[in-house]
């Protein structure tokens, strides 16, 4: 039996859009290609090269620390996302699945997971500073803004979670 629409809810499906760009975009290959291939002084190579923001890694050459914290910025992505789309009155006061407000609430989930999970994840940096955080939640939210639109796509059409 397949599983349709009246089984898909919105956080899981914006969830899994979540997880999947973390995976794929994040990968180090990606990143490889996307560095070796594409202008990041053009509008697409810069895009293409933005994807690969939540990188994680298993390069023996770094310090375990700087790895743990670029792949915990990865999973606290994939999270907080879902965390967000639970919380974001949005789509849950929509009458109808589908609507805009879906998308939206998606796509701002996608942005705020990207901003916070970049301000955690720098709190564990070796010497951590305010303006360090700051900026690694402005480069997240842009993440987030850029890419989010992805999530918002996926969250629309599902339904709330469990029936009441």
């Amino acid at each position: 039996m397949a599983l349709g629409s009246k089984y898909k809810t919105a956080p899981g499906a914006g969830t899994i859009a979540a997880l999947i760009l973390v995976l794929v975009f994040g990968s180090p290959w990606y990143g490889d290609w996307a560095a070796d291939n594409t202008n990041e002084n053009t509008a697409g190579g810069w895009w293409l090269r933005l994807l690969h923001w939540p990188a994680w890694q298993f390069d023996t050459s770094d310090s375990l620390r700087d790895v743990v914290v670029g792949d915990l910025r990865a999973i606290l992505l994939v999270l907080l996302t879902f965390l967000f789309l639970v919380l974001l009155p949005g789509s849950q006061l929509a009458r109808a699945r589908g609507t805009i407000s879906q998308f939206f609430a998606g796509w701002g989930a996608y942005i705020f997971a990207g901003g916070l999970a970049s301000l955690l994840a720098t709190l564990f940096l070796a010497n951590p500073s305010m303006l360090g955080a700051f900026q690694a939640a402005g480069s997240g939210a842009q993440y987030g803004l850029f890419v989010g639109w992805v999530v918002g796509l996926a969250s629309l059409g599902g339904r709330r979670g469990t029936r009441v």
